[in-house]
């Protein structure tokens, strides 16, 4: 197939590119996510409402299913999908989303747990009060039409809203590159702070703020940063910090209660993830202190029970659950609009500014189309009141006439052509004719009924009426006060039927630390010799045998708010809370104590409870034979990890033993060591060196060429013996010799 070369068209790519995204960002902006300032509506949602005005679903007609409007609005004004349609209309039937509805739904429309509306063919919608302020002057051309996507309708660019709906309704949008996200605004304090710019373009903007102090949503809850919310009107971007309100209650059996009354926005219609989250806190045990968590909300209102244990804090639990949740979250403010074809960040002041020009173009078209219809109405009126004067003549012209077109002719322009007169006089009297052609269309249709004096007079008392409407809406368009005037009142009666009391609560508060409470009380930490490890309460415990304690090569007292030392022979030392133990029976496994601290492959050769080491003495001895005394508060860290002492080489620690402060001083003391090829060496306490933790220590024993130290112990003057490598060896048999003197052979019995 041979080409045409003189039909290519040679473009490059990255300019096709940068063109193509651009309309494309453009659409996206001005026909889809972003509302026009002047009836804060995206188009979808204005082509919804215009479909349903179409229809005739007014506030006072019954509902429509909703099937129906969606099937008008996509196959007449907004080609795409019926399912962003259907959630549009959903949006603005929900009163926990919109200060003022736009729909009023019947049937299942979800609900603020996050409940999806039900299939457009099982719900119903018609037009709300609120719509109607929105389209109730439609009919009297105040706004331009354009033809739909296939030029087979016609529709609205803009609705002539008389309401304030962006700021009182509020708006989000994610466009390209942009987004919108406009908050819910009190309907009479929007209102209210219109009328004050009408009334004085040059209001300052303290006074303005006083009047609309900041957003109200339909939710309630408090705003706990209001310092910020001067600045937010005045640059059209901020973040505002909401939170959901809460009251303690008392509860059951000695508890008390946090009962969440009103949620914050950004959850609306999430409440359901809300008592979830909520939930999962008590689950987890992030908070010790909650012992139920339950829904109670109903038609009434919301209403979340957070039930607190007995003898707990809950204005501390609060605290912490404010920080774990979306009970207090971030919404982020930005005034973004689109005018004429433009988006722009509005302060507070220019998007009022905007609605007020606009009510001005609105109210002056309204009151032309007013004027010209009463000038047109007087005009017809006038007309008949002169034909009645002359009614003889006309019925003689038209009984005269051979065509409607030769009657009308005549009483226009006087043209008696080929009409019959009963007398000369008759003939010159309609010779004078100069009725309007709409007068005399009006002549030509009045029936013999409007000739009773009756009818007559009140043609008299419509013609006094239009004279002095006339005259009114000359004297509106001639001066701009009586215009604002007119909004003003309009204005005024729109917030009698849509104001109602702030529900948002405006503050300055911060959430307070959360002081994690636990209820103190003494545990044993067992660990076995494959280092499972384990909590178990004090009174199983103080129960179990010798029998079922024999397993257990280390048992440590511990409270359960401080923290198990863990000590290995390469040096280290790593901390593990105590409440990070899982609390088990005697007869479960436990965890390794890998699994609770960076131990890895080291070994671990003791364990102490952290409190417990300010009040003692470590003895470390290594193997090859040094020895020194740390002081417990040498390992004060609240690091994991930590060197515990200074090794070479090939050395390591062997052994650790906590003596009491005390005791050392005491003297009577002293410290047995065995080496590995069966030597003993015993010497005092008292002559061990104490050190910082970073010393290596000094020599115990004179050890022989690859002996090791293998075991050390601390007896007291009532030490009989001690158990070495399952045998028995008398502490006395040991003499007490030179700390670093050679050993002797260790006599065992």
């Amino acid at each position: 197939m041979s080409t045409n070369k003189e039909q290519l068209i040679q473009l490059d790519f990255a300019e096709e590119m940068r063109t193509s995204f651009r309309d494309y960002a453009l659409s996206v902006i001005i026909s889809r996510a972003i509302p026009d300032v002047r009836d804060g509506l995206k188009p979808v949602q204005r082509r919804i409402l215009y479909a349903m005005n179409e229809l005739g679903l007014d506030p006072k007609k019954p509902h429509r299913k909703s099937a129906r409007i969606v099937g008008d609005t996509m196959g007449k004004y907004h080609p795409h999908g019926d399912s962003s349609i259907y959630e549009a209309l959903v949006h603005m039937s929900e009163d926990y989303s919109l200060s003022v509805p736009l729909v009023d739904g019947h049937g299942n429309f979800g609900s603020i747990d996050g409940d999806g509306a039900a299939a457009m063919r099982y719900t119903e919608a018609r037009l709300s009060a609120g719509a109607m302020t929105m389209l109730e002057n439609l009919e009297k051309g105040l706004v331009e039409f354009v033809p739909n996507f296939d030029d087979s309708e016609k529709e609205p660019t803009v609705l002539p809203a008389m309401l304030p709906n962006l700021l009182i309704n509020g708006t989000t949008g994610i466009a390209v590159g942009m987004a919108t996200n406009i908050p819910p605004h009190n309907a009479g304090e929007v209102i209210d702070g219109a009328i004050a710019l009408l009334d004085n373009p040059k209001v300052t903007d303290e006074k303005l703020m006083k009047i609309i102090p900041g957003p109200d949503f339909p939710t309630g809850g408090i705003i706990t940063n209001a310092e910020v919310i001067p600045q937010i009107y005045a640059t059209g971007e901020g973040k505002l910090r909401v939170r959901a309100k809460t009251v303690i209650e008392k509860g059951e059996n000695g508890r008390q209660n946090i009962v969440v009354t009103e949620i914050p926005y950004t959850v609306a219609g999430n409440k359901l993830k809300l008592v979830e989250s909520l939930v999962n806190l008590m689950r987890e045990k992030t908070f010790d202190e909650i012992y139920d968590v339950r829904d109670e909300s109903s038609k009434e209102g919301i209403r979340i029970v957070i039930e607190v244990k007995k003898d707990r804090d809950p204005e501390n639990l609060l605290n912490g659950i404010l920080k774990k949740t979306c009970l207090e979250d971030t919404y982020s403010v930005n005034l973004l609009a689109v005018k004429e074809q433009q988006p722009i960040v509005f302060t507070l002041r220019s998007m009022l500014g905007e609605f007020i020009d606009f009510q001005k173009e609105l109210y002056t078209k309204e009151y032309n189309y007013l004027l010209d219809k009463a000038l047109a109405r007087q005009e017809i009126v006038a007309g008949l009141l002169r034909a009645t004067d002359v009614i003889d003549l006309i019925i003689e012209i038209l009984r005269g006439s051979s065509s409607v077109k030769q009657a009308k002719g005549c009483l226009i322009n006087g043209d008696i052509t080929d009409i019959k007169f009963k007398s000369e006089k008759s003939k010159m009297q309609a010779i004078k004719l100069d009725f309007t052609e709409r007068q005399a269309d009006a002549i030509l249709a009045m029936p013999l009924s409007k000739l009773i004096g009756l009818e007559i007079l009140k043609l008299n008392e419509e013609n006094d009426e239009l004279t002095k409407n006339i005259a009114d809406y000359r004297a509106i368009l001639a001066d701009e006060a009586k215009l604002a005037a007119c909004i003003k009142e309009r204005l005024k009666g729109f917030k009698k039927q849509f104001s109602r009391e702030r529900r948002t609560e405006l503050t300055s508060l911060e959430i307070s630390n959360y002081v994690e409470e636990v209820k103190i009380e003494e545990v044993y930490v067992v660990v076995d010799k494959f280092g499972y490890t384990k909590s178990v309460d004090a009174s199983v415990f103080a129960k179990a045998n010798e029998e079922n304690l024999k397993e257990f090569i280390h048992v440590v007292k511990i409270k359960n708010n401080d923290r198990l030392c863990v000590f290995t022979a390469e040096g280290n030392m790593m901390q593990v809370k105590a409440e990070k133990i899982p609390k088990c029976r005697l007869k479960e496994k436990g965890v390794l104590i890998h699994n609770l601290c960076k131990v890895d492959q080291q070994d671990v050769i003791f364990y102490a409870a952290f409190e417990q080491l300010f009040d003692s003495m470590l003895l470390f001895t290594t193997k090859n034979g040094y020895v020194k005394l740390v002081s417990g508060i040498e390992f004060d860290t609240n690091r994991n990890m930590m060197l515990a002492t200074k090794l070479e080489d090939d050395d390591r620690v062997i052994s650790i033993i906590s003596i009491g402060a005390a005791d050392v001083l005491k003297g009577n003391r002293k410290v047995i060591t065995i080496t590995k090829s069966g030597l003993s060496l015993g010497y005092p306490l008292t002559e061990v060196s104490e050190m910082k933790k970073t010393g290596r220590g000094v020599k115990a024993i004179t050890l022989e060429r690859n002996d090791v130290v293998d075991f050390v112990c601390v007896a007291g003057p009532d030490t009989e013996s001690f158990e070495y490598k399952g045998k028995t060896l008398q502490a006395r048999k040991v003499k007490l010799r030179n700390r670093g003197a050679k050993g002797q052979k260790a006599t065992l019995s």
